[in-house]
C-alpha cells in the first residue's frame, strides 16, 4: 500500500535520507488528507497529525517503496509513537485511493496551532537532515527503541555540525583553506551507544603544496557543550562543580573526582547561550546569572569533535558552603563549592583542579582583572 506523509517528511531530502536507497522505483506526488489538520506538538517545531472536520492535511503519497526502506521508515516514526493507519487520501490529479499513514495517538499533545512546513524548514531543516545521515551511517540499522533513546544526543551532534558549518573561520595567522584542501570519508559505520567513534580516511594539504594521505583516523564524536564558571564580582567569589569522571578513572588516576566549571551538552534546537542558563539552573540552582562569554575552542582537535563555548556566569554566591546539586534523573551526583577567587587559582598550583577548561577559564578572569575588565 501508498504511504501518506504530512509533516517533516513531506521534506524531499529528509525522506530520503530515512528511508536510505530503494531500487529506483520509488515516486512521489503530492496530495491531501481530509477532516485532518496538521498541528503543532506543544513545546516543539514537530507535527502530529490531528482529526478535524472541515480540514485537508497537506502531505505527500509515496508509491514503490522496497520493504526494506518501509522497515527504516517504520523505525523512525514508531520509536516515537506513532503507528500506521489505512485512510482514504486524494492525490493532486484527482484520484483518490487508500494509503497508510502514521499516526500520534496522543492528541492531547497538540499546541492548538497549525505547523508551519516553511518555519520548520527555515528553522529544522537542515539539522533534522543532518540527524537522519547519522542514522544511514549505522549499519546494522538502529532499531525503534535504540533510535529512541540515542535520539537526544543525535540531534545534539546534527547541531553542532550545523553550527560548525556557519563559523567564520578566522584565519590571520593559519593556513586559510580552499575548496578540495581536505576530503573526510567514513572508513566503516559509527560505533558507540552515547559517543560515538567515528574512523575516517582523510586526505590533506600539506605546506610543501603536495597532499598528505589517505590517512586512517579515529575520532570520538561529540557534541557542542556550554561552559560557565559562576562569579560573584562583589565578593570575589567563583562556584566550582565537583563530579566523578570516568575519564580519568579508566587512566588509573587514584582520585578521579575532578572540580569544574557548570557544563553540558547543548541540546538540539539550543545555542549555548540557552544551554549556559538551563545548565547553571540545573547543576548549580543559579536563577538569576548573567552571561559574559569568554571564548570557544576544541579541547582535544586530535582526537575528538567536542567544542566548548565557555561563558562567565555573573551571579550573586553570598555563602562559601558546598551544597549539592544537579538533576538525579540523568544520574548527576554534584558537589557544588563556592570559594574565594584567589583559593581557587590556588588549586590550579596544587594540582588540585585538572581540568583544562576550568583552568582556562580562571585564568581568562585574571587576566581581565588584571586590564581592568
Amino acid at each position: 500500500m501508498d504511504l501518506f506523509v504530512y509533516g517533516t517528511l513531506r521534506h524531499v531530502p529528509l525522506f530520503e535520507r530515512v528511508a536510505g536507497p530503494g531500487d529506483g522505483r520509488a515516486t512521489h506526488v503530492a496530495a491531501t488528507l481530509p477532516d485532518h489538520a496538521v498541528d503543532r506538538v506543544e513545546g516543539t517545531e514537530m507535527p502530529m497529525l490531528v482529526p478535524r472536520d472541515g480540514a485537508v492535511a497537506q502531505g505527500t503519497v509515496w508509491s514503490g517503496l522496497t520493504a526494506d526502506q518501509r522497515q527504516r521508515l517504520d523505525s523512525y516514526e514508531i520509536a516515537f509513537g506513532f503507528s500506521l493507519r489505512p485512510q482514504m487520501v486524494t492525490r493532486n490529479d484527482g484520484t483518490g485511493g487508500m494509503a497508510l499513514v502514521y499516526v500520534n495517538p496522543h492528541t492531547d499533545q497538540s499546541a492548538g496551532q497549525a505547523w508551519s512546513f516553511d518555519r520548520w524548514h527555515g528553522l529544522r531543516a537542515e539539522v533534522t537532515c543532518l540527524a537522519a545521515e547519522e542514522l544511514l551511517a549505522h549499519d546494522p540499522p538502529l532499531t525503534a527503541p535504540e533510535l529512541f533513546r540515542q535520539w537526544p544526543m543525535i540531534g545534539g551532534r546534527a547541531n553542532a555540525t550545523s553550527r560548525a558549518r556557519a563559523m567564520a573561520g578566522p584565519a590571520t595567522r593559519r593556513y586559510q583553506p580552499q575548496p578540495g584542501d581536505h576530503a573526510v570519508l567514513p572508513a566503516k559505520p559509527l560505533d558507540g551507544a552515547f559517543f560515538k567513534l567515528a574512523a575516517l580516511d582523510v586526505t590533506h594539504r600539506r605546506f610543501d603544496g603536495g597532499q598528505e594521505g589517505p590517512l586512517r583516523r579515529e575520532v570520538l564524536v561529540g557534541c557542542d557543550a556550554a561552559l560557565v564558571l559562576p562569579y560573584d564580582p562583589v565578593r570575589n567569589r567563583v562556584l566550582l562543580v565537583e563530579q566523578f569522571r570516568s575519564g580519568p578513572a579508566r587512566r588509573g588516576d587514584p582520585n578521579p573526582w575532578s572540580l569544574e566549571p557548570v557544563a553540558g551538552i547543548v541540546d538540539a534546537g539550543e545555542t549555548p547561550e540557552q544551554a549556559a542558563l538551563r545548565e547553571a539552573e540545573e547543576e548549580a540552582g543559579l536563577k538569576t546569572v548573567t552571561l559574559e562569554r569568554m571564548f570557544a575552542f576544541y579541547p582535544s582537535p586530535g582526537a575528538s569533535t567536542d567544542y566548548f563555548t565557555c561563558f562567565l556566569g555573573l551571579t550573586d554566591l553570598p555563602g562559601l558552603d558546598s551544597y549539592s546539586g544537579g538533576l538525579a534523573d540523568e544520574a548527576e551526583d554534584l558537589r557544588l563549592h563556592v570559594l574565594p577567587f584567589d583559593a581557587a587559582l590556588d588549586l590550579i598550583d596544587s594540582g588540585e583542579i585538572t581540568a583544562g577548561p576550568l583552568i582556562a577559564m580562571l585564568l581568562w578572569v585574571v587576566r581581565k582583572r588584571g586590564s581592568g575588565g
